[in-house]
């Protein structure tokens, strides 16, 4: 969930190292902070709240240096406070940045303590900091003593290390969180993610598990797990310095909202041969992998589990194949059983979840033969880890709210249901409809996003309201599930959702004129169903707001406030339902005045449990 900057160059390295800070506030933060060795000494300065304070304080008092690391801190270990911002430094000899948790840091801390060390801080890092100065003391070199030191840290993290005895090295590891080499002009750079380092390079190295990587001008030395010198393969990215800007949009997730046809389209790119889905296009042995699946888990976090709420019923119904869905972290720790030869598939925006990541590992401890993810990110850990490897094509989404990294993923979904339905009870006409429907909805999803203006208006009946209500059937009760969050974590309304059959369960208690209640309706065969529950609402008095495909002639209710969706037939109903409700968070957030594309306590990527 931190993010990480690093750099050694011939030139000053702050206002990199400051622009990678920004480039990576999407990924969630409560402090900022930037170091850097200048004539054997280490300048530092850390700052609560968003770069841009640390910008105005170096401002205020420069420093410089070819040699420099940085961090955005994202509170686990000690409240957010300056003193307990990145870097963290050990009597003006050694500075670190960290993402990750240590576990075993109290044992380390209370041996530390007894070496007389001072902490200056409540954070897990500090112990890492103090204990490669310890090492330093019984070997020549920076490398060596990050070697020993990190051989004693139980967890996850990502270092980036500089030492004033060392001046012209610095050193990066990774052990569970993803950290990636910028490879310049006799020049590198680290960083969490390869967006920190378009304004300076498009070639990367992708460290491994257990790397240690000795970083200086003219010299990359990479040692594995096993301390032995590595090559790692430098990666040319496509992406360019403005794929990540907002470009003409107030905030990154509007922008990324009206994004979705076109990544849909991306998503679709390639992989059809005269209307057809190519098994070969998920893999060399997809089909191989395919011909013996006989169920299908799914394990996810957020946003990415409710697209596989989704896809259970797609592939049980379309394909008639079991399928279960699991919350990852809840999968890992409940000892499972699976079924045999089931396929694990894996999704996640960035790939580096850490416990899906986990979760993914236990079912292979388990037995799991075959593994399949969904990702957006190329390189990650879960698409090294995986059989299979589906990529969404969606480009960089910077909002912390996932919009079209979500309709991409069920995308991928469908697809998936086809190409393994063909094994189960899909037929060729079926598959036809549903190919010619995905071809048409990035097309639908453009008459959607007309919607816009109305449903701005709509936003502003939420203006007061502390409480919302979701409702949906079938696989349009994920799709309210997802609605839910959405509202929630840039909004901050308390937001639930439902299966529409579940009001008389217990809801309905709920329901009064302060309560929206926000209702998808396709015109599919549940809809009746789905309107003797919109009634149960409106006749306690609940103010009704029904998403409705524009096919449906609806009885007259003042209570019912209804948006006409153009018609989607079938299955991509789920898939373009989603659009209005993100719409309509973010314009009830955008009223509220929260911050939309890094709303509070929440990061882009959870790498940490």
């Amino acid at each position: 969930m931190c993010g990480i900057v690093g750099g050694i160059a011939q030139r000053n390295v702050v206002p990199i190292l400051l622009e990678g800070l920004k480039r990576l506030e999407y990924r969630g933060y409560d402090s900022a902070g930037l170091a850097v060795i200048n004539n054997c000494e280490i300048y530092r300065k850390r700052e609560v709240g968003k770069v841009i304070g640390l910008e105005a304080l170096l401002e205020a008092e420069p420093i410089s240096g070819n040699i420099g690391i940085a961090h955005t801190r994202w509170a686990t270990h000690g409240k957010p406070s300056t003193a307990n911002a990145h870097p963290h430094i050990c009597r003006n000899k050694v500075a670190v940045v960290h993402n990750g948790i240590i576990e075993n840091h109290e044992l380390l801390k209370a041996l530390q303590l007894k070496d007389g060390h001072q902490f200056t801080s409540q954070t897990d890092t500090e112990v890492i900091v103090h204990e490669i100065f310890n090492a330093m003391k019984t070997v020549d070199d920076l490398v060596a003593a990050v070697k020993l030191a990190v051989k004693k840290l139980e967890g996850a993290y990502a270092l980036g290390i500089m030492s004033v005895d060392d001046p012209n090295v610095l050193v990066a590891c990774r052990k569970g969180s993803p950290l990636v080499i910028g490879v310049g002009i006799g020049e590198y750079f680290i960083a969490s993610d390869v967006a920190a380092m378009l304004p300076v390079t498009q070639r990367f190295i992708f460290m491994e598990d257990g790397d240690i990587a000795a970083i200086s001008l003219n010299k990359l030395i990479i040692y594995d797990a096993d301390d032995q010198v590595v090559n790692r393969p430098i990666k040319e990215s496509k992406l360019t310095a403005d794929a990540v800007d907002k470009g003409d949009y107030r905030h990154y997730m509007l922008k990324e909202i009206y994004e979705q046809p076109f990544a849909i389209s991306e998503t679709l790119e390639g992989r059809f041969i005269n209307n057809r889905l190519q098994e070969n296009s998920f893999g060399h042995n997809a089909a191989e992998v395919f011909d013996n699946i006989k169920a299908i888990q799914i394990i996810a976090c957020g946003t990415s589990y409710h697209a596989g709420l989704v896809a259970r019923y797609w592939f049980e119904e379309i394909a008639r194949v079991p399928c279960h869905v699991e919350v990852a972290s809840e999968f890992r720790y409940r000892n499972p059983v699976l079924m045999a030869d089931t396929l694990i598939i894996t999704i996640s925006q960035s790939g580096e979840t850490a416990d899906t990541l986990a979760a993914l590992q236990e079912a292979k401890r388990l037995g799991a033969k075959y593994s399949l993810t969904i990702c957006n990110v190329p390189e990650s850990s879960l698409v090294r880890e995986s059989d299979l490897v589906l990529m969404t094509r969606a480009g960089p989404e910077i909002g912390v709210a996932s919009t079209k990294a979500f309709t991409t993923q069920l995308v991928m979904l469908m697809l998936l249901v086809i190409v393994i339905g063909r094994r189960f009870k899909l037929t060729d006409q079926v598959e036809q409809k549903i190919s010619a429907d995905l071809f048409s909805l990035p097309r639908k999803i453009e008459k959607i996003l007309l919607l816009n203006d109305e449903i701005k208006v709509l936003a502003e009946q939420f203006s007061e309201k502390n409480h919302a209500l979701f409702l949906g059937r079938g696989a349009h009760y994920p799709i309210a599930m997802e609605g839910a969050l959405k509202l929630k974590e840039i909004s901050y309304i308390h937001a639930e959702a439902y299966p529409a059959g579940e009001l008389k369960h217990g809801p309905l208690a709920l329901i009064d004129a302060d309560m929206p209640v926000i209702t998808v309706a396709p015109n599919n065969s549940l809809l009746e169903k789905l309107k003797s529950n919109i009634q149960e609402v409106s006749a306690r008095g609940g103010q009704l707001i029904v998403f409705m495909d524009e096919t449906i002639v609806p009885a007259a209710d003042d209570n019912v406030h209804i948006i006409k969706v153009p018609q989607i037939e079938n299955e991509m109903s789920a898939i373009a339902y989603t659009i209005p409700l993100q719409l309509l968070a973010y314009h009830v957030a955008v009223l509220k005045g929260t911050d939309v594309d890094q709303p509070r306590n929440l990061a882009k990527s959870v790498t940490v449990e």
